[in-house]
């Protein structure tokens, strides 16, 4: 009755006690790590810190669109920093996105209520929505929560050159423009904005050859801003030096080929000189880059003209003058005649010119009698009014392919 007791296999004990330790070893620290079927690998977050980092270097490329991608993703990754929302919406106002700048300001406005860079920056885009009463109010909230800041100086004495233009203006608007360039100037001399700024009132001041140096000064820190280049061709034009100012025109384009203002600019500066058939062609590029614009189809129009296009002058100052929707089906808002404004004036007299010119003297007649009516103290406008109505009298005596022109319609000015 007495079994033998047999003896414990220690190998197989041991064998066993590792076999489980080292599958506890895998659950515990080798299958966690391993990828799940089915189920993206994560990848490492990009901090807000190295997209802010690539949108100043797009920045400074002039790659303005990719830089303003790049602080959007930075405000994806971090939303509670107003500083990179100020950063977007400076960016924007350069890209011409002043209401979408606006909205990046006042974003940060709602982080930081007392951030003096954003106040500053929504006042500079709400000048360049022409809305010069709230820029205004806004650049004073920035200067009171900082009186030394550089920027908010420099945009004041743009808000207030543009106030001037628009007749908003405060009395000696341009003399507290001129001291707050001069203010930014001693905070920041070699800031973008503030040689800008500095530029800008040396042109409204007349000082053109001063304010070409002021740009190429702007153009040295950043050269490739479209804007800037603008400005520089816009004084270039005015001193007559029309070759530097092709070449000026010519490099914004490049910059930002989708905006037709230097395309315009190009059109008006070869139409001073007397090349017509360049100033058309860029006209029509203008009107290609923004079809909508009565402005843009008038200019376009006058170009027409000049290079005795009628019946293409007539279709496109139509839209000028009455409005209506192309055969593209773009809806296109008439431009009201009013005082002050030579540019529409010379877009309605010529207008007028091409009507009668093709004896449809009834509209023609209409036209000029409109431009007597409303504007009687231009006096450009008057004489080619009354030149339609010489015109329309003689083609009644006459076939309108023997009518004489009987007074000039005038070089177009610069815009």
């Amino acid at each position: 009755m007495n079994r033998r007791r047999q003896r414990p296999n220690w190998f197989r004990i041991i064998l066993l006690s590792l076999l489980i330790l080292a599958g506890a070893y895998i659950n515990r620290f080798i299958l966690p790590n391993q990828p799940q079927i089915g189920v993206p690998t994560p990848t490492a977050t990009r901090s807000p810190e190295s997209f802010v980092t690539e949108a100043e270097e797009y920045f400074a490329q002039g790659k303005l669109l990719p830089a303003i991608e790049a602080y959007k993703q930075a405000i994806a990754s971090a939303p509670e920093n107003p500083s990179v929302y100020v950063a977007l919406a400076r960016v924007q106002v350069f890209a011409g996105q002043y209401k979408d700048a606006q909205t990046s300001a006042e974003s940060a406005i709602l982080l930081n209520k007392n951030n003096a860079n954003a106040h500053a920056v929504r006042a500079w885009a709400l000048d360049f929505q022409g809305k010069t009463l709230e820029a205004e109010a806004s650049i004073k909230q920035a200067l009171e929560l900082d009186p030394n800041n550089a920027l908010a100086h420099a945009y004041y004495a743009e808000i207030l050159v543009d106030a001037f233009y628009s007749g908003s203006g405060i009395v000696g608007a341009i003399e507290k423009a001129i001291e707050e360039s001069k203010v930014a100037q001693a905070l920041a001399p070699e800031a973008l904005e503030t040689r800008r700024a500095r530029g800008y009132v040396l042109e409204a001041t007349g000082n053109y050859e001063e304010a070409i140096r002021e740009y190429e000064a702007a153009i040295a820190v950043n050269a490739n801003i479209a804007d800037l280049h603008l400005a520089l061709g816009r004084n270039y034009r005015t001193l007559g030096i029309y070759d530097k100012a092709v070449e000026a025109f010519t490099r914004a384009n490049a910059l930002n080929p989708q905006d037709p203002t230097p395309d315009l600019f190009i059109s008006r500066t070869y139409a001073t000189i007397g090349e017509y058939a360049k100033a058309m062609q860029y006209a029509e590029s203008a009107v290609t880059d923004n079809p909508s614009s009565a402005s843009l189809r008038g200019n376009l129009g006058v170009m027409y003209y000049r290079n005795a296009y009628w019946n293409e002058a007539v279709s496109e100052l139509g839209y000028v003058v009455n409005g209506g929707v192309t055969e593209d089906g773009v809806k296109i808002e008439p431009l009201n005649l009013a005082p002050n404004d030579s540019r529409t004036a010379e877009y309605y007299f010529t207008y007028g010119l091409a009507l009668s010119r093709l004896n449809q003297c009834g509209k023609a007649l209409e036209v000029a009698r409109s431009i007597l009516e409303r504007i009687p103290a231009d006096e450009l406008a008057v004489e080619n009014a009354n030149a339609i109505i010489v015109r329309c009298q003689q083609n009644l005596q006459t076939q309108p392919a023997t009518v004489a022109p009987t007074a000039s319609t005038g070089t177009p000015s610069a815009p």
